[in-house]
């Protein structure tokens, strides 16, 4: 049996496959364009970083000659006391990511996994808050956590201001909203039937939850894990609100202790963001693969 094929398929067939690599090329060309737009400030951090001050000064930063060398990175390790607001990032920054990724994944398995009446109700008001500014809500927070009493043995401070746990509550109740949706639309795509057999099996709510359904959703959650370090790691506003005590501070304000009081040292400032940079980068690096395919996964599940 001879196919026989229309003069018109033959001209759909070049145009398709004359049309494809244009729009692959196009496709990279913009992604190229992209990643220059995102790569240029690091690397550019980098290079004012590995600079001396007097070689800028004598040749300008739009320039290549002078050395080379890493005085900058250990001044500004020493001077910013980067040691100890590391250790405050972290105190601030693994509770929030744990409890925010717990208390957003029940959340998420309430209106997506349990046919109840105000489920669909509950995800809108918790979607609904990240639209609230954080600068909205300054204020109201700060004076309830001043007029909250706590005994001295819990807070030197006899109230929430000037502790870890405000900071840390106020960072959970801030991304809770966020990965409430991403984990409650990651949930649905799951099949009912493995909730309705282990029902069968006599399986409980909390057996169903952290049996079943929470070793499904591992890659939602390190694509979360991810992206909620990165936030919270980098958060400004809140600390610098919350807390007075300036050797509680995270690292994202031990910056300031680099500022000149009458002149700035660019290229000293450059080295202290660049060694802020580097914990972000290692988390990213180190779970890339789970990252990526946390936010493919769930967009081809149907």
């Amino acid at each position: 049996m001879t196919t026989v094929i229309a003069p018109t398929d033959l001209a759909r067939g070049t145009e398709y496959s004359g049309s494809r690599p244009k729009r692959h090329v196009a496709t990279h060309l913009v992604l190229l364009v992209l990643a220059v737009m995102w790569l240029l400030p690091l690397g550019w951090s980098i290079y004012t970083a590995l600079r001396p001050i007097e070689a800028t000064n004598q040749y300008g930063y739009f320039s290549v000659a002078g050395p080379f060398n890493f005085d900058n990175f250990v001044t500004a390790w020493n001077q910013g006391g980067f040691s100890k607001y590391f250790l405050n990032s972290l105190t601030i920054t693994v509770p929030s990511v744990l409890l925010t990724l717990f208390l957003s994944s029940l959340m998420a398995f309430a209106v997506s996994r349990v046919n109840w009446k105000f489920n669909i109700t509950l995800l809108i008001v918790f979607t609904a808050g990240n639209l609230l500014p954080p600068q909205v809500l300054a204020a109201p927070l700060f004076q309830m956590f001043k007029h909250l009493n706590l005994p001295y043995w819990f807070s030197d401070s006899g109230t929430l201001l000037n502790t870890y746990i405000s900071v840390i509550a106020v960072d959970t109740a801030f991304q809770i909203g966020f990965c409430t949706f991403v984990l409650s639309n990651y949930m649905k795509a799951i099949p009912m039937e493995l909730s309705e057999a282990a029902r069968v099996d006599g399986a409980g709510v909390w057996t169903q939850y952290w049996g079943i359904i929470m070793p499904l959703t591992r890659p939602a959650l390190a694509a979360l894990g991810t992206l909620e370090v990165i936030f919270i790691y980098n958060d400004y506003f809140w600390p610098l609100i919350l807390i007075q005590s300036s050797n509680r501070l995270p690292i994202t304000t031990g910056i300031n202790n680099l500022q000149g009081e009458f002149l700035s040292n660019y290229n000293l400032l450059a080295a202290g963001a660049v060694i802020i940079v580097i914990p972000t980068l290692i988390v990213y690096l180190a779970l890339q693969r789970q990252f990526i395919a946390g936010l493919t996964l769930g967009a081809n599940k149907g």
